[in-house]
């Protein structure tokens, strides 16, 4: 892989840049190519939710598992469509994501999602909240698995 820094400490002490097209192709040979569609969660945060049947909110925050790094859920506000209130969606049950639309469309209707149980950031998400919300959307935890 070409160097960018020469010398004896950690960033060197003059700049080396590198102009051999040829060495630059040889050393991304073989990696996974770049997705264009990666996206931070502060980008996709405030994007539309799409059910099956219409809008029904927009991503407000991720719920993040400390210890895999693993998105577990989307933190949905449907105030925009409803009285109002938060509910969690799981990243697996996400059908695509528009990039041009900024809009995450989801295999759930819009009244699974109204009769979701309510999430609340002051509440701790634990087993028996994800046990009740897996239940309610028909689907297995991904802790079955």
């Amino acid at each position: 892989m070409p160097m960018y820094w020469s010398g004896p400490y950690l960033w060197g002490t003059q700049p080396v840049i590198v102009h051999d097209p040829k060495m630059w192709s040889e050393s991304i040979q073989g990696e996974e190519s770049w997705n264009p569609h990666l996206r931070g969660t502060s980008v996709v945060s405030g994007y539309d939710i799409q059910a099956s049947d219409g809008e029904i909110g927009h991503v407000e925050d991720f719920i993040i598992d400390d210890e895999t790094w693993a998105i577990r859920y989307l933190v949905i506000d449907t105030q925009n469509w409803l009285p109002g209130k938060k509910v969690l969606i799981s990243p697996q049950w996400i059908e695509r994501v528009s990039w041009d639309l900024s809009t995450v469309f989801v295999n759930l209707s819009r009244d699974a999602i109204k009769q979701s149980p309510e999430y609340s950031e002051e509440a701790l998400v634990n087993r028996e909240y994800e046990t009740e919300m897996y239940k309610h959307y028909h689907r297995q935890g991904y802790w079955a698995d």
